[in-house]
């Protein structure tokens, strides 16, 4: 552990650190910002007794971010920051989350306690394949190495044969990555005979995006390391906001900076440990843009407030299983693209890289399967149709391609496609 006895608070204290944080960083809108304490209802510190008064709080969305483009939620005059940063997919105005000292700080603290939940120490070549620009990841992994004081090497995104050559070269034991970044890896190394098993390379931490339990299984037997899920947005300041431990059993969140609430992603109402639903964040430590309520569309549940088989005290969350802006609706059918991925990655004869391409056709609902396979075979074909139907509840055309047939993209993997009529 990065920092055990913080890390391994009793669940009183944290509640207790949470409730004094909360206060804080309200008092902190109230001082350095009277619009954002209006738009909290004008709430002042002292009318929350309870982590349960939080509800009383307004939530805040990233329309509302955008809205407030570039500074207008800020709690810190412009000379106190350092950089911004910028959600990645956000189009039309960004979303921009200001960064002070402070800010930088608390995101390399919470980003060694994930390096080092991954099992990663000074000992460790760190191979850093997210961007150094806009996107925060890049940075963010490179300020948790520099807290454990690893050795770095800040590659970043693209060049795949470079990646390779680097990763045998200066000998990476570590790699941090995009979540669909490691298949294009897999998929290079094949065509160039290269081994990974002949690398050092032992951990794998990926984020970003929604990967299922398939893909890592895929991932870890083809690069022979072991896989950890970050999570972490650019709003809440970057990646590392959690990641699983060891045990994996569940992704902790690191209480003592954030605090979680699942509510019903319709009615905003707080869902009962083990129910899921939509994650919402409140900071705790952040100075340049703290976020009270903030609806991240992220799914998922709380698994446990339990003590940790690794010894970790902080709750732990489910992986992602899609955003609420991912949920996809055909046929009359609600459902996520990770839960095609999980059918489609059961069989050894496909491969990870699909897309889902929906849309009407003459007024009526379609939806196609474009998966890339080992083998084109009609019996493999109908299977995967039939289990589609069986575990999602409606027909879909599945179509088999030869490996390479979809198009690769150097950023985040395009997996949905929405055909205008």
């Amino acid at each position: 552990m990065y920092q055990p006895r913080l890390e391994t608070m009793p669940q009183e204290e944290i509640r207790k650190l949470q409730l004094e944080r909360l206060k804080r960083t309200l008092a902190h809108i109230r001082d350095r910002n009277p619009d954002y304490h209006k738009r909290l209802g004008g709430i002042h510190p002292e009318d929350i007794k309870d982590l349960s008064d939080l509800e009383k709080l307004p939530f805040l969305t990233k329309d509302d971010l955008r809205e407030a483009y570039p500074f207008g939620l800020a709690c810190a005059p412009k000379e106190a920051f350092v950089r911004f940063h910028m959600s990645s997919g956000t189009t039309g105005t960004p979303v921009v989350n200001p960064f002070t000292r402070s800010d930088v700080e608390q995101w390399a603290e919470i980003m060694a306690r994930c390096l080092s939940a991954a099992g990663v120490t000074h000992a460790d070549v760190l191979q850093i394949t997210p961007g150094f620009g806009l996107f925060n990841g890049g940075f963010g992994f490179h300020y948790g190495a520099e807290r454990i004081g690893c050795f770095v090497v800040p590659i970043g995104p693209g060049r795949t044969l470079m990646q390779l050559k680097f990763m045998k070269d200066f000998g990476t034991t570590a790699l941090g990555a995009i979540s669909s970044y490691p298949l294009r890896l897999i998929e290079v190394a094949k065509e160039e005979g290269f081994d990974f098993r002949e690398t050092r390379l032992r951990v794998g931490i990926f984020g970003a995006e929604v990967w299922s339990d398939e893909t890592r299984k895929y991932i870890e037997e083809a690069m022979g390391i072991e896989t950890f899920d970050i999570i972490g947005m650019t709003e809440t300041g970057g990646v590392g906001l959690g990641i699983d431990c060891k045990a994996h059993e569940g992704l902790h969140v690191w209480e003592d900076h954030y605090l979680v609430e699942i509510v019903d992603p319709e009615t905003g109402k707080a869902l009962p440990d083990g129910e899921e639903g939509e994650m919402v964040v409140t900071t705790l430590t952040r100075e340049g843009l703290p976020l009270i309520r903030y609806r991240t569309r992220d799914i998922t549940r709380i698994i446990s407030r339990e003590r940790c088989s690794c010894g970790r005290t902080m709750l732990r969350v489910a992986r992602i299983k899609g955003r609420t802006d991912d949920m996809l609706k055909v046929k009359g059918v609600n459902f996520y693209p990770r839960q095609v991925e999980e059918i489609l990655m059961r069989h050894p004869e496909t491969t990870p890289e699909y897309l889902i391409r929906f849309g009407k056709r003459a007024g009526k609902d379609f939806i196609e399967i474009l998966v890339e396979s080992k083998v084109q075979d009609e019996t493999l074909r109908e299977r995967l149709a039939e289990e589609i139907y069986n575990y999602l509840g409606f027909h879909a055309k599945v179509i088999l391609l030869k490996e390479g047939e979809l198009p690769r993209r150097e950023g985040k993997a395009k997996r949905v496609e929405k055909v205008k009529e």
